[in-house]
């Protein structure tokens, strides 16, 4: 059951509670009715509001220590400020038992530690507002004699590898359901409802065979840096839909086939995400088809503001060993697939990268599509590159709020065999204006490259790669022992405090500034392996996003059978009350891009010494 609706929201913010909490951050008193999708924004500017998932609690319980259990849930992005929440519990399917004693507008996780663990437990949670609870959250059960775990177990059916899932709410119930790809040959995807229902699968058939991973077959998905599938609700009608590159011999999830005699031609199809059936489909421009199929990469933002565009980043090799780059833009109406734009690199000098990020650099309210070395605005056209300021191809790179104290999102990269020696580089993400670089003698191939905050001493983002962490704001090299630094692989917001964790070869582990440990071994809080789980084929998770409860992140991976997905999710209670992070519109689009697998920022600093976040200007 969905809780606590826009509607209902706004009807009861008449009397609302106090916050208790380090952050009561759903619903700002200096935004305007969220309904209004005209919101004036603090600098005066009208700012459409942009539609998101209209999501529900997704409650999740875990045991914890002993016979502790973290009970856990959404603070959705357009809460009021005041709202609170009663937990409670059904044991054996028995009656519904409320286990707070003053209403909770902390942190929105509760440990139960009077439940009989052999026996089953139900938990659900009421929202309160003006002293009134509303309608109850959907339920989630935790097994009698449950393991103490900080996952849940998602069964699939039996099949091959995955390498990459990508999540939407594809039945409509307000939580977050799954597609994976099989990496078998040929591929195919599959979908299940968050409690692992199968739904439906596509066979990629004979032109994904050919895998690749520069030039792979014209249905070949998820080689190299690329993967072709993404997951979001294109027509805002409450239903996810799944956005696919085909070719001829793809076969739909209601057993239809897909055929043409041209096995390079290639199409984007919208499949309905309740049946995996074709719903409309527009062909990938021919403009680079003399050199074969184009690998692409798949990430929706909205490039308007308003309305969600599929964006396609597609490249093919010619002969001589250069590359065709091209990057389209569709949108979906719920009955046509419309291309709104392409871009074609040609012969400019506008370096790419292995991931791409759709992001609002200028804080307008529109998406622009961010590269490593350029970014397009929303309407296709370039924006910037940063070849004119000396970089090149690299692998990682990051844009977020890495200094508070600075107007605007600043971008952080690294450099594969830079001529002039450049390893890093740090700079405005509005307009590229480079803040500081990184030069060492000599070229070297920085493969890696990580932003978050993970010093509370330095205020800000800490940026690093192999030498030596440095606090971005101030340049200044706070940890200049390359022995200690931590790997710069994956962040994950796992534990209590606002500082990011480190998600690095499937353990979990917290960088500390203080620890005199003789190398970069850190403290560990979760090796994956003990559960079970096991990397995917690009060297980590399948899936890291906000799925369920509350604003700390979830990790998926598959067990060594791949007939499960293991969802970490965090046994580690919390005071701050973040709204989730699926909300934030920076934060959301990344969810929907893989390439290689990077971290997730939002568009505020989210970190040691934060600002309480405003209300993201969303509609459900």
């Amino acid at each position: 059951m969905k809780t606590f609706t826009k509607s209902s929201a706004i009807a009861a913010a008449a009397g609302l509670l106090a916050a208790g909490a380090a952050f009561a951050v759903s619903a700002s008193s200096a935004h305007a009715d969220p309904d209004d999708p005209a919101a004036p924004t603090d600098n005066g500017a009208q700012q459409a509001a942009r539609p998101m998932e209209d999501l529900g609690r997704g409650v999740v319980a875990v045991r914890a220590a002993g016979d502790d259990v973290l009970v856990s849930w959404r603070l959705l992005g357009l809460d009021p400020s005041g709202i609170g929440f009663n937990v409670y519990r059904s044991a054996n399917g028995g009656s519904w038992v409320k286990l707070n004693g003053a209403v909770l507008t902390g942190g929105t996780n509760y440990t139960d530690s009077t439940a009989n663990l052999s026996q089953s437990n139900a938990y659900r949670v009421v929202p309160v507002v003006g002293g009134s609870e509303q309608d109850p959250s959907g339920a989630f059960t935790l097994s009698a004699n449950h393991a103490e775990e900080p996952v849940v177990r998602i069964p699939l059916r039996a099949g091959g590898a995955v390498k990459f899932a990508w999540t939407g709410d594809l039945d409509g119930d307000g939580e977050f359901d799954y597609v994976i790809d099989r990496q078998t040959s040929p591929q195919s995807i599959e979908a299940y409802t968050s409690t692992g229902e199968f739904l439906w699968e596509v066979d990629l058939g004979p032109n994904s065979t050919n895998q690749d991973n520069i030039e792979p077959g014209s249905a070949t998905i998820d080689v190299g840096h690329n993967d072709g599938v993404t997951v979001y609700d294109f027509n805002s009608d409450g239903y996810a839909e799944v956005a696919l590159k085909i070719a001829d011999g793809v076969t739909f999830g209601d057993g239809q086939t897909w055929t043409h005699s041209d096995d390079n031609r290639q199409w984007v199809a919208i499949l309905d995400g309740r049946t995996g059936a074709l719903r409309n489909y527009s062909s990938i421009p021919q403009d680079y088809i003399a050199d074969g199929p184009l690998a692409a990469r798949f990430g929706v933002g909205h490039l308007d503001g308003v309305t969600p565009s599929l964006v396609a980043y597609m490249k093919n090799r010619q002969d001589g060993g250069a590359f065709n780059l091209m990057i389209a833009a569709w949108n979906w109406s719920g009955q046509n697939l419309t291309q709104q734009w392409k871009f074609l690199r040609g012969g400019q000098d506008l370096p790419d990268g292995h991931n791409t990020r759709i992001i609002d650099v200028d804080g307008d309210g529109r998406d622009e599509v961010a590269e490593i070395g350029f970014v397009l605005n929303g309407d296709g056209t370039l924006r910037y590159s940063l070849a004119d300021e000396g970089i090149v191809h690299g692998d990682r790179f990051h844009i977020a709020d890495m200094d508070p104290s600075r107007p605007g999102l600043e971008g952080y990269g690294v450099q594969q065999n830079n001529p002039s020696g450049l390893r890093e580089y740090y700079y405005d993400a509005d307009n590229g204006d480079m803040i500081w670089q990184h030069a060492l003698d000599g070229t070297g191939d920085v493969g890696r490259g990580m932003a978050g905050d993970v010093d509370p001493d330095f205020p800000g983002m800490e940026v690093w790669s192999f030498d030596g962490l440095y606090n971005a704001a101030s340049n200044e090299l706070t940890e200049p022992d390359t022995e200690l630094q931590p790997w710069p692989q994956l962040g994950l917001w796992w534990d209590g405090d606002a500082t990011m964790e480190l998600l690095n070869s499937g353990k979990i582990e917290k960088w500390d500034p203080e620890d005199p440990r003789p190398t970069n071994s850190l403290p560990r809080l979760e090796s994956t392996w003990n559960y079970g789980a096991v990397t995917a084929a690009q060297g980590g998770p399948t899936l890291v996003g906000d799925l369920f409860g509350d604003w700390r992140e979830e990790a998926v991976y598959t067990n060594a059978a791949y007939d499960e997905l293991i969802v970490f999710t965090t046994d580690v209670p919390t005071d701050i009350r973040l709204y989730t992070l699926a909300h934030n519109p920076a934060y959301r689009n990344a969810m929907t891009l893989h390439g290689y697998m990077q971290s997730h920022h939002v568009d505020y600093f989210l970190g040691a010494g934060m600002n309480e976040p405003e209300t993201p200007n969303i509609t459900y």
